[in-house]
């Protein structure tokens, strides 16, 4: 049987053990910032370029979210390589679309880290542009999928 004192014993380490991850993993947080800079318009409508341009500093090259802004995010982004397997093997291009543009809050971003691409891009090419690049990169991330469905 454990007596009151070695619960104590083992209780005080591990709270002062999980006192310092926490005290780092907010320091941390605080010591990396993401550098704002304003859009500039892009000549190239393509998927992939407008994914590198928009979306692979948080999401990463590979779409996995593991850009290098992620140490700097309060929630992790999500991995674009699964969206179709988090939705019964299809992908949702509307509901991709949806949060792209900013008409979905979705939760993981939880402040809305994301910036709402569909009103940026719209400022800087106008609608007409905007809307063939917005396709292109709903397309692009449905062939990231690891495993579309039928």
């Amino acid at each position: 049987m454990i007596s009151s004192r070695q619960v104590r014993f083992i209780d005080k380490p591990a709270a002062a053990l999980a006192f310092l991850v926490a005290s780092a993993i907010a320091a941390r947080a605080q010591e990396v910032k993401i550098k704002e800079v304003p859009i500039t318009p892009m000549a190239d409508v393509s998927g992939g370029a407008t994914y590198k341009a928009y979306c692979a500093v948080c999401h990463g090259v590979s779409g996995k979210g593991d850009g290098p802004a992620v140490r700097a995010l309060v929630k992790a982004p999500s991995d674009l390589t699964t969206i179709a397997a988090r939705h019964n093997g299809k992908f949702p291009a509307m509901a991709v679309k949806m949060a792209i543009v900013g008409d979905t809050v979705v939760a993981a971003h939880g402040t809305r880290d994301m910036p709402i691409w569909g009103p940026v891009m719209r400022s800087v090419e106008g609608h007409g542009k905007s809307e063939l690049r917005l396709k292109n990169l709903i397309d692009y991330l449905e062939r990231l999928q690891a495993n579309p469905g039928p």
